[in-house]
Protein backbone atom coordinates (compact mmCIF):
# COMPACT_ATOMS: atom_id res chain seq x y z
CA UNK A 1 0.00 0.00 0.00
CA UNK A 2 1.46 3.48 -0.81
CA UNK A 3 1.69 6.01 1.59
CA UNK A 4 -0.75 8.09 -0.69
CA UNK A 5 -3.48 5.20 -0.03
CA UNK A 6 -2.78 4.52 3.67
CA UNK A 7 -3.51 8.38 4.19
CA UNK A 8 -6.31 8.45 2.27
CA UNK A 9 -7.96 5.60 4.36
CA UNK A 10 -6.69 7.21 7.66
CA UNK A 11 -8.26 10.41 6.81
CA UNK A 12 -11.72 8.13 5.70
CA UNK A 13 -11.81 6.77 9.26
CA UNK A 14 -11.24 9.75 11.14
CA UNK A 15 -14.40 11.21 8.95
CA UNK A 16 -16.73 8.07 9.59
CA UNK A 17 -15.36 6.58 12.65
CA UNK A 18 -14.55 9.73 14.78
CA UNK A 19 -17.07 12.25 13.17
CA UNK A 20 -14.22 14.74 12.42
CA UNK A 21 -14.55 17.76 10.26
CA UNK A 22 -12.45 18.38 7.04
CA UNK A 23 -11.85 21.29 9.56
CA UNK A 24 -10.25 19.26 12.11
CA UNK A 25 -8.05 17.26 9.68
CA UNK A 26 -7.01 20.33 8.11
CA UNK A 27 -5.70 21.97 10.88
CA UNK A 28 -4.12 18.68 12.43
CA UNK A 29 -1.95 18.57 8.58
CA UNK A 30 -1.19 22.13 8.74
CA UNK A 31 0.61 22.15 12.52
CA UNK A 32 2.19 18.04 11.18
CA UNK A 33 3.56 20.81 8.04
CA UNK A 34 4.97 22.61 10.95
CA UNK A 35 6.45 20.54 13.46
CA UNK A 36 6.83 17.38 11.57
CA UNK A 37 4.69 15.42 14.48
CA UNK A 38 2.67 12.02 14.03
CA UNK A 39 -1.05 12.91 13.37
CA UNK A 40 -2.66 11.23 15.84
CA UNK A 41 -0.35 13.18 18.62
CA UNK A 42 -1.36 16.33 16.68
CA UNK A 43 -5.14 15.44 16.80
CA UNK A 44 -5.48 15.00 20.75
CA UNK A 45 -2.64 17.31 21.09
CA UNK A 46 -4.62 20.26 19.68
CA UNK A 47 -7.94 19.19 21.84
CA UNK A 48 -9.66 17.47 18.33
CA UNK A 49 -9.86 14.19 19.80
CA UNK A 50 -10.12 12.98 23.63
CA UNK A 51 -8.02 9.71 24.71
CA UNK A 52 -10.28 7.26 24.18
CA UNK A 53 -10.23 8.40 20.27
CA UNK A 54 -6.60 8.77 20.28
CA UNK A 55 -6.37 5.08 21.69
CA UNK A 56 -8.78 3.72 18.94
CA UNK A 57 -6.85 5.51 16.46
CA UNK A 58 -3.95 3.73 17.04
CA UNK A 59 -5.49 0.59 17.56
CA UNK A 60 -6.81 0.91 14.22
CA UNK A 61 -3.27 2.11 12.65
CA UNK A 62 -1.68 -0.85 14.44
CA UNK A 63 -4.21 -3.30 12.57
CA UNK A 64 -3.47 -1.69 9.19
CA UNK A 65 -0.02 -2.64 9.77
Amino acid sequence: MTTRNSEVKFINFLHKELALSNADIAIALRHRELDNGPLPMLLWQYGLVNLEQLERILDWLDEQH
